[in-house]
């Protein structure tokens, strides 16, 4: 097996043998994570009802996975520098499928949040050591191009995989079996994955700082978490308290890296201009879509009273539009500009979201395809472009600290939209005008409404129902109109921040 730690001075080396079937292997991986992360909302609404959490513990078990895995990600990224970015990966593969039967089979909403909690560690060590890969495989800037946007594309196929594949679980088997899906794409990824990948790593790594591995972990979860709780509850001391700790922690993990002869992150790639305009345009493309993607299962069942299959169906059109996209991103950005498709984008997605600011109960699927299918593209072509700006801009020694920059930004956007937006959605949920004799339960959650709903009186019900569902709706309109505002500021940063990068030839 050749070697990527051997220079890339011939063509042999350029055009290595095997690297399409490579790529296959590195998709599962990437395929693995977008299922697990799309079939949890799809199966929100059975774990509240089964599991009964409240509000706030339902919010965890949407975005306690994003947490922990934003605070590893650069750790892991750069553990894989050191130690082989084929061996984290197939590690990590295997513990993720392995936690997945924990998350299958968790027993209280306390038991789920830890379980994914545990996912996120596992999923921590996979995403970075796929890009990383890519980098160190394709050398050739074209080949290189078109491997990321399979690979993104493959991320939103995931999207699409995870909601079908999951309704058609859900409508024969319990809750618990989405999770169980991860197992056998998990054991195609380790067997094949042990013959096909290269193994790669930085030749001059230096030691795997823990000191750095404990400030980056409790950095990101004390800001994340400070966030969540003044948006869910608004201003308390103790969140505060959290929030500063975890400034003071992300400072002095910047310090020692500033200090250290080999860090785990050189801070000298921000110097980029545009590797610091991509991670940025990530972060608030991600922050902005999130309570879209988190709460959009919930409005088509809930709300529409759509089965878990038929409304995995109508989240596909966006799937399909950022597939479409990704792949021709590369070409097009070359012959335009990166900034003119990135901005473009990320101008598109912000247009449809405002569109959904006009959402009503009945809004007919039509427009919601649409506004999908807008919203696909446009993050396809973003999100593929920021990618190869990222790994274009860093040696290929460090792929795997820049990947899991990238990567970060991703689920650090992730966490703090499910936690804002979301916040949103529930702070307006919370107070609709409900009849005598509602239990509590139904002001947690919509799922606590349909459930309170079942032993009421008909017409109490029904009152019930249609005021909290409009609750619900009105609170997802709010979300996504400020979710568009965030999206246009995203757009006009990345036209500044990508100002003449470029694509290599």
């Amino acid at each position: 097996m050749t070697s990527t730690l051997q220079p890339a001075g011939t063509t042999e080396a350029v055009k290595r043998p095997g690297r399409w079937l490579a790529l296959s292997v590195l998709v599962l991986a990437v395929l693995l994570v977008a299922v697990d992360a799309t079939v949890l909302g799809l199966a929100t609404p059975y774990i509240s009802e089964d599991l009964e959490p409240s509000g706030t513990q339902l919010l965890w078990i949407g975005d306690v996975y994003s947490f922990v895995i934003a605070g590893l990600l650069v750790s892991m990224g750069s553990l894989g520098d050191r130690i082989g970015r084929k061996r984290i990966l197939l590690v990590g593969a295997t513990a993720f499928g392995a936690i997945s039967v924990l998350n299958a089979y968790a027993t209280t909403p306390e038991l789920m949040i830890l379980a994914r909690a545990l996912l996120g560690v596992a999923g921590a060590t996979l995403m970075p050591a796929t890009l990383a890969l890519i980098r160190n495989i394709f050398h050739d800037p074209r080949e290189r191009s078109l491997a990321i946007g399979i690979w993104g594309a493959t991320a939103s196929a995931g999207t699409a995989v995870g909601p079908i594949a999951g309704g058609f679980l859900l409508e024969h088997f319990w809750w618990g079996s989405v999770f169980l899906i991860n197992l056998p794409v998990m054991a195609v990824l380790v067997l094949v994955g042990i013959r096909t990948l290269p193994e790669s790593r930085n030749p001059h790594p230096g030691p795997w700082d823990l000191r750095s591995v404990v400030l980056s972990l409790l950095g990101m979860i004390g800001v994340v978490y400070a966030v969540k709780e003044a948006a869910s509850h608004g201003f308390s001391w103790p969140a505060l308290a959290v929030g500063l700790l975890g400034a003071a922690a992300l400072y002095g993990f910047v310090r020692r890296q500033l200090t250290m002869p080999t860090p785990l992150l050189d801070m000298r790639l921000f110097r980029s201009r545009g590797f610091s305009g991509a991670v940025l345009a990530d972060l608030l493309t991600v922050l902005g879509m999130s309570g879209l993607v988190f709460f959009l299962s919930q409005y088509l069942q809930l709300v529409q009273g759509r089965r878990p299959f038929e409304a995995g169906l109508a989240e596909l059109p966006a799937a399909v539009g950022a597939v479409a996209a990704g792949l021709v991103a590369g070409r097009a950005a070359r012959r335009f500009t990166v900034r003119t498709v990135v901005s473009g984008g990320l101008a598109a997605v912000g247009l449809a979201l405002g569109a959904l600011t006009l959402l009503r109960q009945s809004t007919g699927y039509p427009v919601l395809g649409a506004v999908l299918l807008v919203v696909g593209v446009g993050a396809g072509f973003s999100f593929t472009v920021t990618a190869d700006v990222i790994l274009s801009s860093v040696p290929k020694d460090q792929a795997g600290a820049a990947s899991a920059v990238s990567e970060t930004a991703y689920e650090l956007g992730a966490a703090l939209g499910i936690a804002v937006l979301g916040s949103i959605v529930t702070g307006v949920y919370r107070g609709f005008p409900s009849p005598a004799g509602t239990p509590a339960a139904a002001h947690e959650s919509l799922g606590g409404a349909l459930e309170a709903a079942h032993g009421l009186p008909a017409d109490t019900a029904q009152a019930l129902l249609d005021s909290a569902r409009q609750s619900f709706v009105d609170g997802l309109a709010l979300a996504s109109g400020v979710g568009a505002a965030v999206l246009l500021t995203a757009a006009a940063a990345a036209w500044f921040m990508l100002r003449g990068q470029r694509l290599g030839s």
